[in-house]
């Protein structure tokens, strides 16, 4: 099971890490028709949600392998779970179901990673 979630923790980590820097290097106004549901948000909400989506990927991954304060890597799981909730309130919001069922699965495995090390296979 560890190595099961080890191998959740880094899929987590690159999905988040490649669209938490997506939203912090590019524009809102290019990023737009891909995510449709930054027009509900400004610029500096947008990178504000793609920095914690990098910090997070980063808690998911570094404090495991470092053996540096390694509850850090379930706390970031919560924290994504919780930005997957808000998410989903978003996209239900705007009628965007696709959005829904993506911010369902990043929830699901995000509480999955936070179960698992908070749980029986914490450090």
């Amino acid at each position: 099971m560890n190595v099961f979630l080890w191998m959740v923790q880094a899929i987590l980590a690159a999905l988040f890490a490649m669209s938490g820097l997506v939203k912090v290097l590019r524009l809102k106004d290019k990023l737009a028709g891909k995510y449709p549901w930054m027009q509900d948000f400004s610029q500096a909400t947008v990178r504000f949600i793609g920095a914690m989506e990098a910090l997070g990927a980063i808690g998911l991954v570094v404090p495991g392998v470092t053996g540096i304060a390694p509850v850090l890597t379930p706390i970031a799981g919560t924290g994504l779970a919780v930005m997957m909730v808000l998410a989903a309130g978003t996209h239900i919001r705007r009628k965007e179901p696709s959005g829904v069922a993506v911010s369902a699965i990043l929830f699901m495995l995000s509480a999955f990673v936070t179960w698992g090390r908070f749980g029986p296979y914490g450090w």
